[in-house]
């Protein structure tokens, strides 16, 4: 069993989560809605998941096939569905910049796998209908 703890520590709507290993993460509204930028929007953590979930699967897969990592990041756009509550992510768009000596194809392969294989987040937004699309680039 996975367990958080989630503490009200700022304002309002100020929160930290902190996992069973005391890793913390502080989310927060926005001050339109009554927060004071505390920390990150919830769904914003949920991208955030998204990246990280999907970054430790390719470099996984990456450094099985050998290739060598000398830079890694990742940007994530995406949309919100509008005029429905709750509003959930209808798309979202990753773009992985990889630099070293790496085959564009097998970065391109491990991207694949992640996104339709061994991301249980990626998964997770797809089941609640957000259009994941994502590129690999490599420099």
């Amino acid at each position: 069993m996975v367990t958080v703890d989630i503490v009200r520590r700022s304002g309002e709507f100020g929160f930290e989560a902190t996992d069973a290993n005391g890793h913390v993460i502080r989310m927060d509204t926005s001050p339109e809605t009554g927060g004071n930028n505390f920390g990150v929007r919830p769904m914003q953590v949920m991208l955030m998941g998204l990246g990280g979930c999907s970054g430790i699967d390719v470099v996984s897969i990456l450094k099985k096939q050998r290739q060598e990592i000398t830079d890694f990041s990742m940007h994530i756009e995406a949309e919100r569905e509008t005029g429905k509550e709750p509003a959930l992510w209808k798309s979202a768009r990753i773009v992985f910049t990889l630099s070293g000596k790496i085959d564009e194809d097998k970065a391109q392969r491990a991207a694949q796998l992640s996104m339709d294989k061994y991301c249980s987040v990626a998964e997770t937004l797809r089941r609640a209908g957000t259009e994941i699309t994502w590129e690999v680039r490599i420099k």
